[in-house]
């Protein structure tokens, strides 16, 4: 009876221009910081993604507080609270790893960091892909369960990637006793996997929300 009374009711369709408006500062900081990576422009794309991830979190203020006013919401407010947070908490995670870089004066970076970093971009735009797609969430179901699943396969990539940089990390640095070079780069490396875990609760997100509304 709820579903039909709230099929019936006027939606509250900004959230989805909100949505969309925070994805693209992600797909945009996970471009930076895949540039940076790749040492192009280090301090302008570290900046960057500081700034994105301030608009970002200005978003995700508006969202939240739209939820509390709005009376009809697209699908359950819990939802549009989870999906917003876990958005944001990608791109925090971005800034997360930005200060890591700055605080351990890092100028340059693993072939597998680089390669982590284009996952970053590839699960990024998944995302991106995926958040228009919800304003028709029933029609679109079958495209959204694929993007989670590929998202969770950028995720798996990230763990093998993860793992391979660990490894070489402890054979150029474990002879040598250079522990300091191993435990920054392992930082690094365990921040980026993590980045790539927040898209993945990102798209845990958007697969609850289908099954719920579909």
């Amino acid at each position: 009876m709820m579903s039909l009374f709230r099929k019936l009711m006027p939606r509250e369709d900004r959230f989805f221009d909100m949505f969309a408006a925070h994805s693209r500062l992600v797909v945009e900081a996970a471009g930076a910081l895949n540039d940076l990576l790749n040492g192009i422009d280090r301090e302008r794309n570290g900046a960057r993604i500081i700034a994105l991830e301030d608009q970002a979190d200005a978003i995700t203020r508006e969202v939240l507080l739209a939820v509390r006013r709005s009376f009809i919401t697209p699908f359950d407010r819990s939802d549009i609270q989870d999906l917003i947070q876990s958005m944001d908490d990608a791109i925090d995670m971005m800034h997360k790893t930005v200060k890591t870089i700055r605080l351990f004066e890092q100028t340059e970076f693993d072939p597998v960091m680089r390669e982590m970093g284009g996952e970053i971009v590839k699960a990024a735009n998944l995302i991106a892909e995926a958040i228009p797609l919800l304003d028709k969430v029933g029609a679109n179901a079958q495209r959204l369960s694929t993007i989670a699943e590929d998202v969770t396969r950028v995720e798996g990539r990230s763990d093998e990637l993860h793992e391979m940089g660990l490894k070489d990390l402890f054979r150029r640095h474990g002879a040598s006793g250079n522990a300091m070079a191993y435990l920054v780069g392992a930082e690094i490396y365990g921040e980026l996997e993590k980045v790539v875990d927040r898209f993945e609760d990102v798209a845990d997100e958007i697969s609850g929300i289908v099954i719920e509304n579909v």
